[in-house]
C-alpha cells in the first residue's frame, strides 16, 4: 500500500520526466503497481484510512508520482456522475472539445505541498483511449471534473505540472471559451 512517504514531490526529477509506453501482458510488478495506485487513491477518500495513515486525499495518481516512469494512472470519482474508478495504462485523448473549463477554486496536487493559485485551462469534454490492466482497451467520453482529472493525471505522464498552465502573469485571467467547474 503506497502511504505519502512514497509519492514524490515537486522538484524530484523524475516528475519532469515523460513516462514510457507500458508493453501487455503486464508483469507482476506492474499489475501490483496499478492495484496499488487504485487503493491510494480508494484509500485516500476513505476517512479512517486518512486517519490511520495519515494520506492526503486525492482522485487520481500517476505512477511517475510513485518514482515510476510508465504511462500509468489511477482515478476514483465515485461521487461523481461519471462514476469512474479505473486504472489507464498508454491513455491518450482522441479529441476533445472547444469549450473550456477549470476548477473555479484551483487545481491541488499530491506531489505540491502548497497552495497554488489560479486557473488551469482544461479541455471541458475529452474523447479518451487507453488500456486497462487486463489489456482490454478502453473508450470514454468525460466531462466535468472526471475529464479534468483525467488531462491533471495524463500531463504526469507527460512530465507536465498543473500549475505550468497557470497564467503567470495573471493567474485568474479568464479563459476565452471557458465555464468554470463547481463541485457540487
Amino acid at each position: 500500500m503506497f502511504e505519502m512517504k512514497d509519492i514524490i514531490r515537486e522538484g524530484h526529477p523524475t516528475l519532469r520526466k515523460k513516462a514510457l509506453e507500458v508493453t501487455f501482458p503486464l508483469s507482476d510488478e506492474e499489475t501490483k503497481l496499478a492495484h496499488d495506485l487504485l487503493e491510494y487513491v480508494k484509500n485516500s477518500q476513505d476517512d479512517e484510512m486518512v486517519g490511520r495513515y495519515d494520506l492526503r486525499p486525492g482522485i487520481g495518481i500517476a505512477a511517475i508520482q510513485v518514482n515510476v516512469p510508465k504511462r500509468m494512472f489511477a482515478l476514483h470519482l465515485p461521487d461523481d456522475e461519471s462514476k469512474l474508478s479505473m486504472v489507464a495504462i498508454n491513455p491518450k485523448i482522441i479529441s476533445h472539445s472547444v469549450e473550456k473549463t477549470y476548477i473555479a477554486a484551483g487545481e491541488g496536487c499530491l506531489s505540491v505541498d502548497r497552495v497554488i493559485e489560479g486557473h488551469v485551462p482544461r479541455y471541458a469534454r475529452i474523447t479518451a483511449k487507453g488500456f486497462y490492466p487486463d489489456g482490454s482497451e478502453f473508450k470514454l467520453r468525460l466531462k466535468g471534473l472526471a475529464a479534468i482529472a483525467f488531462q491533471h493525471e495524463l500531463d504526469h505522464l507527460n512530465g507536465i505540472m498543473f500549475y505550468d498552465h497557470i497564467n503567470p502573469k495573471d493567474p485568474f485571467a479568464e479563459i476565452p471559451d471557458a465555464v468554470p467547474f463547481e463541485r457540487k
